[in-house]
């Protein structure tokens, strides 16, 4: 199920990261920059809900997609919160927090997997609380102007993002306080 409608959509993000990077590239207008770039984020960012949906409603659920989709997921995240810092609208701090969590969390549950606890680590409400942050506050950041020429979208992505990265902080310690026992009972 290499080629399936939702596995293509997920190699459609991970496609996506070096056009919306382009877009910042490209002899035009920051505004029209900014919006290019927030509308490909908000249409790829889109498919990630969508290609669960059509892979359970198609039954093309594979072992392959459940693999790819967490990491575009990632990378699209990671590499727009990497443009945002290039660009003067994150801090590298935040960037630092987000990055490093995924690749700790990412170790995390690929350890977990490889001794059976891998249930310990599954998706929980606070991670996809995080993830709804992010996808809030990352177009914000990238529109960075007025929406509807009253909602600043800089500052609410501003305070999203920092939200985005204590709620990241909270998820890595809650997947790390339910990894502890089976840590633990490994370590001995």
């Amino acid at each position: 199920m290499f080629w399936t409608i939702p596995t293509l959509m997920t190699w459609a993000r991970i496609v996506a990261i070096p056009l919306i990077l382009g877009v910042f590239y490209l002899p035009l207008e920051p505004g029209t920059r900014n919006l290019i770039a927030t509308i490909m984020f908000v249409v790829f960012a889109a498919t990630d809900w969508l290609d669960g949906y059509l892979a359970r409603k198609l039954n093309q659920v594979s072992a392959f997609g459940a693999f790819l989709d967490p990491v575009a997921d990632k990378f699209l995240v990671c590499a727009c919160v990497l443009v945002l810092v290039h660009l003067r609208r994150a801090d590298v701090f935040v960037a630092l927090i987000i990055i490093g969590r995924e690749i700790a969390i990412s170790a995390l549950r690929e350890w977990m997997a490889q001794i059976g606890a891998a249930k310990s680590v599954a998706v929980h409400l606070i991670g996809k609380l995080k993830t709804t942050a992010q996808m809030v506050a990352i177009p914000f950041l990238l529109f960075d102007g007025l929406l509807f020429g009253l909602i600043d979208t800089h500052v609410w992505g501003v305070w999203l993002i920092w939200i985005a990265a204590i709620m990241t902080v909270w998820s890595m310690v809650y997947y790390l306080q339910k990894a502890l026992p089976e840590i633990r009972s490994r370590v001995k």
